[in-house]
């Protein structure tokens, strides 16, 4: 893995946004920003009761690849992704990201970015249950 790359995987246990931070902390950085991508019990008005994440075997590859391409920003100190897979009720994380860079700037642009770059890019699929027993697949890259 290359320097500045702590943490890249994908999970099926939960997650620790600490561990996130605690993982990109350096002497040399003056801001580590996290992110916490959490299951929330509504989506476009549907009371939603609990979500599946299913990952494609590349995922784990995925999400190294775009640590690594972020973890080699001049910028940036250090970067912590992990996403999980499985069931995962309200509240519980499903993406957890920290990035640590020298000046705060550049530690919000980089973690939004990989937020974004994850989303995107990531082969993992989403499938809601809701409260009246239907459920949809979203958010299929």
């Amino acid at each position: 893995m290359t320097a500045g790359l702590l943490i890249a995987r994908v999970v099926d246990e939960p997650l620790s946004v600490a561990e996130h931070e605690q993982a990109v902390s350096d002497r040399g950085a003056g801001a580590v920003v996290s992110f916490s991508g959490v299951v929330r019990d509504v989506d476009g008005g549907r009371s939603v009761t609990e979500l599946e994440y299913v990952g494609h075997p590349t995922a784990e590859a995925v999400i190294v690849e775009l640590a690594e391409e972020f973890a080699a920003r001049p910028e940036v100190r250090a970067v912590a992704v992990s996403h999980r897979v499985g069931l995962l009720g309200i509240g519980d994380v499903a993406l957890a990201c920290a990035v640590s860079a020298a000046h705060r700037g550049e530690a919000f642009r980089a973690c939004a970015e990989l937020v974004d770059e994850v989303k995107a890019r990531l082969p993992i699929w989403k499938r809601q249950v809701f409260t009246d027993g239907a459920e949809e697949w979203v958010a299929c890259p």
